[in-house]
């Protein structure tokens, strides 16, 4: 994972840093949901006694460790997510 990006190589003079941060805050939020949707699940299965694994296991060790922020500007940087413009 690359460490902070600029502003300017996340934009590539094609989106403004509003955009970029909108997108950004959408992106953190759809890791954020999935985290809670991945520990909801570990946390039934340990319940259910399915396994005898920590939660911490069972959930993505990227999006455990890391921010979600901090993921989503390596996601956008890396271009697993799109910034759509949408004209007005």
């Amino acid at each position: 994972m690359i460490n902070k990006p600029s502003v300017e190589a996340m934009t590539n003079d094609e989106i403004n840093r509003y955009e970029l941060v909108i997108a950004t805050a959408k992106c953190a939020r759809i890791i954020t949901d999935e985290y809670v949707e991945q520990r909801a699940y570990a946390e039934k299965l340990i319940e259910r006694k399915e396994t005898d694994k920590p939660i911490s296991a069972l959930i993505d060790k990227d999006i455990r460790d890391e921010k979600a922020v901090k993921n989503a500007v390596a996601k956008i940087y890396a271009g697993e997510y799109k910034i759509v413009h949408t004209e007005e």
